[in-house]
């Protein structure tokens, strides 16, 4: 079924260039073919939402932080399929990664709003997606801690609203380089709350992943080209609660990967299930750096 998924998507770009698979991420499958990346979204994407969401993408006003899609959506085997201009990756370095470029880019996203766009912006998908790696993970070891832990935070979450336009799913892995660095895979794309945009990196860090030194170039950077998620005083009060929710989140994908993969888990991951047994528990909070 993949194959012939895939040969599906090829024959969606002309010219004789073989089809290359980037990635296959549970449902989601990434394919090259020349210069063009095709992406097959989940099962059950709402195409209509998804369209919404490219149109924002293709804004000319947005053409210095997002990646426009190539061509309108297509439908291959009952998948929805998108097709976009190739761009460079973030580098593995992580001395080399473009952490104070990343910081102004979702700055200037986050300056966009519900009043700029004449039509409908969906709302962001940031805590729908958290709430669905909890949701869809199996009964496997360690799934009871994040699932206490996800419940000890569920009183905490609140709403996730808002009027600022945010990416829904942001991380460095979000980045391209194509005339500049410009943010990719807007299927969370929308209107919410800005702080989500930087929960990731934020739960990296109070885990114990990402170092002091590179969570601080990327706040630092975001906030003195105008971000407004979080107070420079205290970021913490802003990211706490969405930090732990994707704490959350990680693990429960982390366990999910490692039971399709059958590969245990490593330690940025483990370190992520040890963040949700803090959170688990009153007593023994995130630490905030």
């Amino acid at each position: 079924m993949k194959s012939e998924l895939v040969a599906g998507m090829a024959a969606l770009v002309d010219g004789p260039a073989p089809a290359e698979v980037l990635a296959v991420r549970g449902d989601v499958v990434v394919v090259r073919v020349g210069d063009v990346v095709l992406k097959a979204h989940e099962r059950g994407t709402d195409r209509a939402a998804l369209t919404a969401r490219l149109e924002v993408a293709g804004d000319p006003r947005l053409g210095e932080l997002l990646l426009a899609p190539s061509a309108a959506p297509a439908e291959v085997l009952g998948r929805v399929v998108t097709a976009w201009p190739l761009g460079v990756p973030v580098p593995q370095d992580v001395d080399a990664l473009p952490l104070e470029a990343a910081g102004r880019l979702l700055a200037d996203l986050h300056r966009f709003g519900r009043a700029d766009f004449a039509h409908p912006v969906p709302p962001a998908g940031a805590r729908p997606r958290m709430e669905r790696a909890v949701r869809d993970l199996p009964d496997v070891p360690g799934a009871g801690q994040v699932r206490r832990a996800f419940a000890a935070l569920a009183p905490a979450l609140g709403s996730a609203d808002g009027d600022t336009l945010v990416h829904g799913d942001w991380h460095l892995g979000q980045l391209v380089e194509r005339g500049g660095w410009r943010l990719i895979d807007v299927d969370d794309l929308g209107l919410g709350d800005p702080a989500w945009d930087l929960a990731r990196p934020a739960a990296l860090f109070a885990s114990g992943v990402l170092d002091p030194g590179s969570w601080s170039r990327l706040l630092t950077a975001y906030l003195d080209a105008g971000g407004t998620a979080v107070r420079r005083d205290d970021p913490w009060e802003r990211l706490d609660v969405p930090a732990r929710a994707l704490v959350v989140q990680m693990a429960a994908r982390a366990l999910a990967a490692a039971e399709r993969d059958d590969k245990p888990l490593n330690e940025a991951q483990e370190a992520l299930m040890d963040a949700c047994t803090r959170i688990a528990s009153e007593h023994e909070p995130i630490p905030r750096g």
